[in-house]
């Protein structure tokens, strides 16, 4: 699922330059207006797992695989201060990233995207609440606060890339006739695609 998306990326620049401009630019288009150090979090947390990898677990004699949110929220919680505060900070920033690149995918399985939000929200609120500087705390604030809105910024940059090969734009195509997005329809104007309505919903939403 994962090799899918960041195969897209073509990287001219250094990691962190690309993933400073597709935040910023992602922000920008969107309006939104958020503190320095949380959008320095935001560039961060994509540059660990599209350029790191670090999405998947390595399981001992086994693939790499995605951990279950429950188990790292009880596996958190059970931590001492440091080890419970990375814990948290892990589970929030998968839960961020999943439901950004992956939401088509979440929507058609048995977890709902609703449930990777409440547990971000969550882990981002705990973290906030903990003790630690002030910068963090405000930082996971606005984390937990504007969790859905970051969702969207990632949702972009995912659907940015996809836009960068015509198989892509066919995706896209094919995504806004069964959604309606209107973020999807932006992004396919934006390239010059005519729109005409298919057999998808009647109206456009978010």
């Amino acid at each position: 699922m994962a090799n899918d998306r960041t195969a897209l990326i073509v990287v001219d620049e250094t990691p962190l330059e690309l993933f400073r401009e597709l935040v910023g630019g992602a922000l920008a288009h969107r309006k939104l207006r958020i503190r320095e150090s949380t959008e320095f979090y935001l560039v961060h947390l994509l540059e660990r797992f599209l350029e790191r990898g670090e999405l998947f677990a390595e399981a001992p004699g086994g693939p790499a695989r995605l951990e279950p949110l429950a188990l790292m929220l009880l596996r958190a919680l059970d931590e001492e201060r440091e080890r419970r505060r990375e814990g948290l900070r892990r589970l929030g920033d998968t839960s961020l990233f999943v439901a950004g690149f992956f939401g088509d995918s979440l929507a058609r399985s048995p977890v709902a995207p609703a449930y990777y939000t409440a547990m971000g929200e969550r882990a981002y609120g705990a973290l906030a609440a903990s003790p630690g500087t002030a910068v963090a705390a405000e930082t996971f604030a606005e984390m937990a606060e504007r969790f859905e809105a970051f969702v969207d910024v990632f949702a972009e940059i995912a659907e940015m890339q996809e836009l960068r090969s015509n198989r892509g734009l066919v995706q896209l195509y094919e995504r806004w006739l069964h959604t309606g997005s209107r973020r999807v329809a932006e992004q396919l104007r934006a390239r010059g695609v005519a729109l005409f309505a298919g057999p998808g919903p009647a109206g456009m939403r978010n």
